[in-house]
């Protein structure tokens, strides 16, 4: 299994709409990558390691696909979509990492 996490910078000037992202954008993915997107969760930063220190992202979401072949088949049809909606909800630029999961438990 795969994570496309997608991780919002923050910052001074950073916006960042949750009830939209929460609401429309992630359930548009969802329903854009149908089966290809196993199920995905959202991240409100609250703060950084250090005392008193911002968190490093305004929020992130996460997808989760059995394969990066299967996230892309999913996602790849829909990119200028889904990119497009992002001036909706926030004024950041995502950075985008696929991890393998190790170790998943529930």
């Amino acid at each position: 299994m795969i994570k496309v996490s997608v991780m919002y910078p923050n910052g001074p000037d950073a916006r960042f709409d949750d009830d939209y992202y929460r609401e429309r954008h992630m359930p548009m993915v969802k329903e854009l990558m149908g089966d290809a997107l196993m199920y995905y969760t959202i991240d409100r930063g609250m703060a950084g390691g250090a005392p008193a220190s911002n968190a490093p992202y305004i929020a992130m979401g996460h997808l989760f696909c059995d394969s990066v072949d299967a996230f892309q088949a999913g996602f790849g049809p829909h990119t200028k979509e889904i990119m497009g909606d992002i001036p909706n909800y926030t004024n950041q630029t995502p950075v985008v990492q696929i991890s393998q999961v190790v170790v998943g438990q529930a």
